[in-house]
């Protein structure tokens, strides 16, 4: 049988048969398109051509660095708008033995995250910052391969050209500036078992965000004109933006612009609206200056349809004429001078004193959650917070408001779950009177129009009905509601937050969830992280005892602190502070909580529970001698009163049987964390924080 590929001048085949039936094979899936096959295989040519070997062992060195530290200054500005995506793309994906990779336009990596196993793996291939992994240096691959095609790349298992990567499964997405130059490329990559179809339209996803980021950067003060061929994705990342002059030229698109119009970047800029809509900016400033405003149809030039909405920062002129003036004075210079600039990092506003600051409690990942949050603050940015029921997923929704500029207007929460499915849609809209049986005499406002002027909190939003979805998409597209009964609509202006303990990937995937609401509403996705994961145990219940204890100092016995740190915690911080809250008011008199003042399920629940808190049970006795929680473990607040020598002592010791049962459970499991963690019956991050810990 011949080959896929002729052979190159020397005579050497380029792709033998069995390995081009490896290109369907190796995805597992057996639908890959023909036009991704001839992608390869054209990649193929070019390494072959170049002289690559297949086999040979590739060369990983770095650049020095030096030199990394001079290209990542010179790609300040894309890190700056991609380092947020990436936390939030690395959130998708987590422990699935993947990274997430930002390079230049060279292929030189600048930046990447992931999964500590597989960060080791990768790096034995060099797949790390200072690796160049242009096609010239890496053969196929999908940063290299991307690079050249300038679309969107998918490389997997044996498609890679080089042997030592076939492991990997690679998913790159090119980033592009407004007019349509390659900025970088964004990729994910991981063991070519993790292989998800979805990871593709997440990494493009994120791509077309940074890449929509850095057009509102550069064109704040121009018209940006969305449209869409369905008026209900205009707002979503599926939307094309043009930038348009105050004349009416295209002066910038985003890639879902060149998408849709199926035009190059210089191409759409040799058009005006006039040209291309056959519209003037006059008409749009007339239409859009009110907030009731809803998308207009738009034909181009062969009668293809379109919706179109646009959005400007200029103030409300009299004349068309002036505003064109204004913009134009406004734009043109400061234009090319944002391009320069990198945005600022955000700073801590002196207003989040009672808002994201007050969720402060030394907590990495929960400093990882906040500093994403700070990063889109009154930004238009959705926030979807997800998380296990109890980790506290509505406080940071209202530390998000507090933070905001809309701290001063209404926060509103609706429990999607709560609320019976015949009624969520009156619920949410208001309805007229009489509008339904049973509607209240002279009607009510709804939950959406309540939150207009400040913040909307949708919590348990997986557990919206899906009939209902529809039409609460449209609403936020449009940003107008229309009461149950009536035919006005109503302007609305909120902030939208989101939360659910569910996995809305899994519900798209079975029609329980709609694809375009989960767009709509992902525009940052931040994980609450569970209480047993954190470091903060501490700090939560310093802060909690403060609110409980009415004029007297309260604090926990060693027993009680040691048996706090070795739970579990199944109900996260709710659960903490209901066992809190019951034991303040279980020992009025005293001032030291004991398990004595403990509820009983509790105490039954740390019984049944893993064998390390069976062992710190068993070590500590029943009432042990006064003792500060604030001072029983060495990495909890300095500063804190601390109680006798001995007791300090003995809960020390009771923290070194802890250590001793972990470390024995490990190395019964040979070394396996995850196998020992599911002995324990703990997490495997809380292994390893304990054990730093200890070695520290």
């Amino acid at each position: 049988m011949t080959g896929l590929f002729p052979p190159t001048r020397s005579g050497r085949p380029r792709r033998t048969a069995s390995a081009a039936r490896g290109l369907v094979a190796g995805h597992a899936l057996g639908n890959v398109s023909p036009g991704h096959q001839t992608a390869i295989a054209h990649s193929h040519e070019r390494c072959a051509a170049l002289g690559l070997s297949r086999i040979e062992r590739p060369d990983h060195a770095l650049i020095g660095m030096s030199d990394l530290a001079v290209a990542r200054d010179r790609n300040f500005r894309l890190y700056a708008h991609a380092a947020p995506v990436m936390e939030m793309l690395h959130e998708q994906i987590t422990n699935t033995d993947s990274m997430v990779v930002l390079t230049d336009a060279t292929g030189t990596i600048l930046h990447s995250i992931g999964d500590a196993e597989f960060l080791g793996k990768a790096s034995k291939v060099a797949l790390q910052p200072g690796a160049n992994w242009s096609e010239g240096n890496k053969g196929t691959n999908a940063v290299g391969t991307a690079l050249v095609d300038e679309v969107p790349t998918l490389v997997h298992a044996e498609e890679h050209f080089m042997h030592a990567n076939h492991f990997l499964t690679c998913s790159a997405a090119p980033i592009l500036d407004p007019r349509g130059n390659i900025l970088g490329v964004l990729d994910v990559s991981g063991e070519q078992r993790s292989y998800h179809q979805h990871t593709m339209a997440l990494v493009k996803m994120s791509a077309r965000m940074i890449e929509n980021h850095w057009l509102t950067d550069d064109y704040r003060h121009v018209m940006r004109l969305h449209f869409h061929h369905r008026a209900d994705y205009i707002g979503t990342l599926m939307e094309g933006i043009l930038a348009v002059a105050p004349d009416g030229k295209i002066v910038g698109a985003n890639r879902g612009a060149l998408d849709q119009l199926g035009l190059s970047g210089a191409a759409l800029r040799m058009h005006s609206l006039a040209s291309l809509f056959g519209i003037a900016v006059g008409a749009l400033v007339d239409r859009f200056r009110s907030p009731l405003a809803v998308p207009m149809p738009v034909h181009l030039p062969n009668g293809r349809p379109f919706f179109v909405y646009a959005r400007f920062n200029w103030p409300v002129w009299t004349s068309v004429a002036e505003a064109a003036d204004q913009a134009l004075s406004s734009s043109t210079a400061p234009v090319e001078d944002a391009r320069l600039r990198s945005p600022p990092p955000a700073p801590v506003s002196p207003r989040e004193v009672g808002g994201l600051a007050a969720l402060e409690t030394g907590d990495s990942q929960l400093e990882a959650v906040i500093g994403k949050v700070r990063r889109v603050l009154d930004r238009d940015i959705p926030v979807l917070i997800l998380g296990d029921t109890g980790t506290g997923k509505e406080l940071l929704a209202r530390a998000i408001h507090e933070a905001s500029a809309r701290r001063h207007q209404p926060f509103v929460a609706v429990n999607c779950a709560a609320i019976p499915e015949n009624l969520i849609e009156a619920e949410l809209f208001g309805h007229e009177e009489g509008a339904f049986t049973g509607a209240r005499r002279k009607g009510a406002v709804g939950k959406i129009l309540q939150a207009s002027g400040g913040t909307l909190f949708l919590d348990e939003i997986g557990d919206m009905p899906l009939a209902f979805q529809a039409r609460l998409l449209r609403v936020l597209q449009e940003r107008q509601v229309t009461p149950l009964g009536s035919s006005k609509a109503l302007a609305v202006d909120v902030a939208l937050v989101c939360a659910t303990h569910r996995n809305l990937r899994d519900m798209m995937d079975a029609k329980q969830f709609r694809d375009d609401l989960y767009y709509r509403l992902n525009g940052l996705a931040v994980r609450m992280p569970c209480l047993s994961e954190r470091s903060d145990l501490p700090v939560l219940v310093e802060r909690i005892l403060t609110q409980q204890q009415a004029g007297r100092r309260l604090s926990l016995s060693a027993s009680v602190a040691a048996m706090f740190q070795a739970y579990h915690w199944p109900g996260n911080v709710r659960q903490l502070f209901n066992v809190l809250r019951t034991a303040a008011v279980m020992a009025p008199d005293e001032s030291v909580i004991t398990e004595a003042h403990l509820p009983d399920d509790f105490l039954e629940d740390v019984r049944r529970s893993s064998p390390v808190q069976r062992t710190v049970m068993a070590a500590t006795p029943s009432v042990s001698p006064s003792l500060s929680m604030l001072g029983t473990v060495p990495t909890w607040p300095a500063g804190s009163t601390m109680a006798a020598s001995g007791a300090a002592t003995e809960a020390r010791s009771l923290q070194d049987m802890e250590i001793d049962a972990i470390r024995q459970a490990v190395e019964q499991a040979g070394g396996n964390i995850s196998e020992a963690a599911k002995r324990l019956g703990v997490s495997r991050n809380t292994i390893y924080r304990k054990l730093r810990w200890r070695e520290g």
